[in-house]
């Protein structure tokens, strides 16, 4: 298992709203989390096989961008 972390441009609850489904459809993903009141608005993923761009590719499919701590 390895975690990956991304600096995002997600906001608030809304705009995580919008970002979930493509996160929860993006198979490989084991588990995670953005941290809102982290300034970074830090994601962090739990993966066995995924690799940074295709976390950064389902965000963007959602509005938002994600790039790699």
């Amino acid at each position: 298992m390895k975690t990956l972390k991304f600096k995002t441009n997600i906001q608030c609850s809304n705009c995580l709203a919008k970002v979930t489904p493509k996160l929860n459809e993006q198979s490989g993903i084991e588990s995670w989390n953005v941290d809102l009141l982290d300034p970074e608005r830090t994601l962090t993923v739990e993966t066995e096989n995924l690799e940074p761009d295709d976390i950064k590719k389902a965000v963007l499919k959602a509005g938002f961008i994600a790039n790699v701590k």
